[in-house]
């Protein structure tokens, strides 16, 4: 499995590939056949959350939007601001952090069953009017590493809301991969 780095190797084979076909006298001990890579055990790597912050809440109250989030996810009140498994995601809105329960659909595909397409397919997209997160102006990421301390202090300033998220573990990433 390639955790970071997949279109750096793929450029590398198709260098090589390239080379190799123009190279009538190609033995196979040409240096264009190598690229440094470096190999950890899965059990020596960690993979952060990636957290998402919404400028606004599409024109609903947040009384109105913490009723919709409830209804989809169930609400409590009072959470961790870092989510303690997956299926769990901390929404902080107003001053106050929420607990989130994703609901998944054991059938649906690995990208599908992560916590970030839930969150995306049943309150980001049809309640917030963020259809696509790679373009849309009203969404931004926060990398885990900064922690949900910046989300508090984003939010706090500048309003909207934030959500974090619990990271996506080496099983989920190996079945995507997979399949």
């Amino acid at each position: 499995y390639i955790a970071d780095g997949h279109h750096r190797a793929a450029s590398a084979a198709r260098v090589a590939r390239m080379r190799r076909e123009r190279n009538p006298q190609h033995t196979g001990q040409e240096d264009y056949i190598w690229f440094l890579c470096v190999l950890f055990p899965a059990s020596e790597l960690k993979i952060l959350p990636y957290n998402r912050i919404v400028v606004d809440l599409h024109g609903h109250a947040p009384a109105d939007f913490l009723a919709k989030a409830k209804a989809i996810f169930g609400l409590t009140e009072n959470a961790a601001p870092s989510p303690t498994a997956v299926g769990k995601v901390s929404m902080y809105l107003g001053g106050k952090w929420y607990g989130l329960k994703m609901p998944v659909d054991a059938k649906a595909d690995p990208v599908s069953r992560l916590d970030v397409s839930v969150l995306q397919d049943k309150l980001l997209a049809p309640v917030l009017g963020i259809h696509d997160v790679r373009t849309d102006k009203r969404i931004d990421f926060v990398g885990g590493i900064r922690g949900p301390g910046e989300l508090v202090k984003w939010v706090d300033a500048e309003g909207g809301g934030a959500f974090s998220m619990f990271p996506v573990t080496l099983a989920q990433l190996m079945d995507i991969a997979d399949a």
